[in-house]
């Protein structure tokens, strides 16, 4: 059996001065940002948009904008492995991307343009999104298929001589309130047997006639709006024309593993540091509230574990995640497709352990809206569901795992047997 080599000796990428523009993003983030929530949080997006403009033209002007963007579209031009620690220190806040233009989706759809987008694509959408003027959305996810499985859709795109027409149905489009264009996953090759070549990635701007947004979604009680909401979407008889096309017809999932990988590390970075935010209430919760005079809380010995496992996980958490990153950025994403596994479930878990720890800490005041806690905990709950399962990552990491034992099972070919 060959068993393959972690490399888990970590070396992180060397990029200029990132250590002052992390003490710039902290000072940011927590000086600027962190005060906001209390009445942020709770006010619907188009009271909180206004402000949060406000916060990005202050945000670029500190050089945090759309960090991982090339120079030549406003960014810093910075390597994945630098940017998980950017990422760790913005994720301390709920607004932290979004007013640095590192925002899902629009981060995965920025990457996906700038990798695969024709110049004229380029201009029209991603110009203006790595300039934050406009958001766009995701369409995947259809309510009548099971997420897990995303090969099975039933949004088509059939071709007449100049235009894609569309029809279909999706749902959690995350913030498609209000975003400019989606880029579309749509069946383009009904009779191709072969599934993963079936669908293509079309571009299709939200005020085309015939897209419709049925709804926002409501997420644990809360529908949300904007940037921060997950909608329902009808497409029928949508014509857009065909060189909206993202790369090769048919590719449409090989994009969206492109897509995929690097999104899921970014998903990690961020819940890094909501976690160090969890911790960090928790923990001066803990030294501040007496049970009884003199009494600490933190002085209970179950609260104590509390704060060892989360510091624990954390700690383990951040560095699979720097490790997926260098290696998905020296080698590759293909190279780190079993390092991404290990992260999007074990982080994931993490975020929720923690979350759950800090508000059980926090006793009553936990559930409600006084701290981030609450409001994190009905957001992030889907993160063991979306980009890829729990189940369905640790399958794949099983069938991995397995697959050199069972090839040491198999009998010997006898002589003359085929192949």
């Amino acid at each position: 059996m060959t068993v393959r080599s972690s490399e888990s000796a970590l070396t992180i990428t060397p990029w200029t001065a990132l250590e002052p523009l992390l003490e710039t993003a902290r000072r940011f983030v927590r000086e600027e940002l962190v005060p906001l929530e209390g009445t942020m949080l709770t006010q619907p997006w188009h009271a909180t948009e206004a402000t949060l403009n406000v916060l990005r033209v202050r945000a670029r002007a500190l050089g945090l904008w759309a960090p991982f963007l090339p120079v030549e579209y406003g960014g810093l031009d910075m390597p994945l492995d630098a940017f998980a620690q950017l990422s760790e220190v913005l994720g301390w806040t709920p607004f932290g991307h979004y007013v640095c233009n590192c925002q899902a989706p629009d981060v995965g759809n920025m990457e996906l343009l700038l990798a695969f987008g024709t110049e004229a694509q380029k201009r029209e959408y991603l110009e203006p999104l790595a300039r934050g003027d406009i958001r766009s959305c995701f369409a995947m996810t259809e309510p009548e298929h099971a997420g897990s499985n995303p090969v099975v859709l039933s949004t088509t795109a059939v071709r007449d001589e100049t235009h894609w027409v569309i029809n279909g149905h999706k749902w959690f489009t995350s913030s498609a309130d209000g975003a400019a264009f989606a880029v579309v996953m749509a069946v383009t090759d009904a009779d191709e047997t072969r599934r993963h070549a079936r669908a293509s990635q079309i571009l299709v701007p939200l005020q085309s006639p015939g897209v419709r947004l049925v709804r926002n979604i409501s997420v644990m009680g809360e529908s949300g709006g904007g940037w921060g909401s997950h909608a329902e979407l009808r497409f029928e008889d949508v014509r857009v024309p065909v060189d909206q096309l993202i790369g090769l017809q048919g590719h449409g999932f090989a994009l969206a593993q492109e897509r995929l990988g690097p999104g899921r590390i970014h998903h990690c970075m961020r819940w890094i540091g909501i976690c160090e935010r969890a911790f960090d209430l928790m923990c001066r919760h803990a030294t501040s509230r007496e049970l009884a005079p003199g009494e600490l809380l933190a002085s209970k010995q179950q609260v104590e574990f509390w704060i060892a496992e989360s510091r624990i996980e954390i700690h383990a958490s951040r560095l699979m995640v720097l490790d997926a990153a260098r290696r998905t950025a020296a080698q590759g994403q293909e190279a780190a497709r079993e390092e991404i596994g290990y992260i999007k479930v074990f982080v994931a878990n993490t975020l929720q352990r923690v979350l759950d720890r800090a508000i059980q800490v926090h006793g009553a005041r936990g559930v409600t809206d006084d701290t981030p806690l609450a409001w994190w905990y009905r957001h992030e709950r889907a993160a063991r569901i979306y980009d890829g399962a729990d189940e369905v990552h640790k399958s794949v990491i099983a069938r991995r795992a397995l697959r050199g034992y069972l090839t040491e099972r198999r009998p010997p070919r006898a002589p003359g047997a085929p192949l």
